[in-house]
């Protein structure tokens, strides 16, 4: 695998909304930050355009050569300009259980620390994701307590977050 990140582009939406299969999966993948299933491209750019700025918050693309296969966010999450979290992490389906979960994950914390000078890098997964959470486990992340508890409803549930970070050694 010839694995980088470069700055999403809106093309690469048709590719990623490709990967959501289900209404399910993709409340697992973005909580309630899309309002109705399925997400398409221009849902996508609409979201991009909207929210993703490029100084508070900036959108990745993983390749393989010239093949898509992943997608992530950045974003400062409050006035700490030292903390990056993490969001709308993705893979292609297709590829599920190659390792590029982890290897996007890694690649987004690496440039969250060298190239935007961040200390920590958070992120929140629901506690139904078992394969995200270990994902986010092998990639160095930690599970840590949260003074407030977040929470969704999806499908007449309660979907918990818990929350994990990884802090930047300094040596």
């Amino acid at each position: 695998m010839n694995l980088t990140l470069r700055p999403y582009q809106p093309s690469d939406a048709v590719v990623i909304t490709s990967w959501v299969k289900s209404e399910y999966l993709m409340r697992k993948w973005c909580a309630d930050r899309y309002e109705r299933y399925p997400v398409t491209p221009d849902d996508m750019n609409f979201y991009y355009e909207r929210y993703i700025d490029g100084k508070h918050t900036c959108a990745l693309t993983m390749v393989d050569g010239d093949n898509i296969v992943g997608y992530i966010t950045l974003r400062i999450p409050s006035d700490d300009t030292t903390e990056r979290r993490l969001g709308f992490v993705i893979v292609d389906d297709a590829r599920r259980g190659c390792g590029l979960g982890k290897a996007l994950v890694s690649m987004a914390v690496k440039y969250a620390f060298e190239a935007l000078g961040a200390t920590k890098v958070s992120l929140g997964v629901f506690e139904n994701n078992p394969s995200a959470i270990g994902c986010y486990e092998s990639a160095g992340f930690i599970r840590v307590p949260k003074a407030e508890k977040e929470c969704y409803e999806c499908f007449g549930e309660i979907w918990n977050c818990i929350e994990m970070e990884l802090l930047r050694s300094v040596h």
